[in-house]
């Protein structure tokens, strides 16, 4: 038996004329927003406002950015807006500048205090994604014990 494979999925189809049916909605959604600017505001205002509204429509439709549409640039940058961020770093030791000889010295030694919470999955979740990356003394040990 021999079965047709489907070609070209990646491409959307053209539904009215040459626009695919999101680069329609795209269009006449920034269309819509200046017809009602220019209803409810006064002219010259509802030009100003509706002139971005309406380019924002088309970048929308239209440009890519790296090969990607505008639309996942915008999803994107909306994500990274709106959620929490984590930022860790590592922390480097400073070097001390001191009339003592180096062998008088011991380096400063961070000791690691378990955090008592409700939730001990969420604890869990912790240690497992972050506590290895911030804490290398535990990880060194744990690596050299296997």
């Amino acid at each position: 038996m021999r079965f047709q494979v489907p070609q070209f999925i990646e491409i959307e189809d053209k539904i009215f004329g040459p626009l695919t049916f999101k680069q329609f909605i795209y269009i006449a959604g920034g269309v819509g927003v200046a017809v009602m600017l220019f209803v409810f505001l006064p002219k010259f205002l509802a030009a100003l406002v509706a002139l971005p509204v309406v380019l924002f429509g088309a970048a929308l439709a239209f440009y890519r950015l790296n090969g990607k549409p505008f639309v996942n640039v915008v999803e994107a940058f909306v994500k990274y807006t709106f959620t929490s961020k984590l930022y860790i770093w590592k922390k480097e030791e400073k070097q001390v500048i001191s009339n003592q000889p180096q062998m008088d010295r011991k380096p400063i030694e961070q000791v690691y205090v378990p955090k008592l919470s409700g939730s001990k999955l969420k604890e869990l979740t912790w240690s497992l994604d972050i506590k290895e990356a911030t804490n290398p003394v535990t990880s060194n040990e744990d690596k050299s014990s296997v």
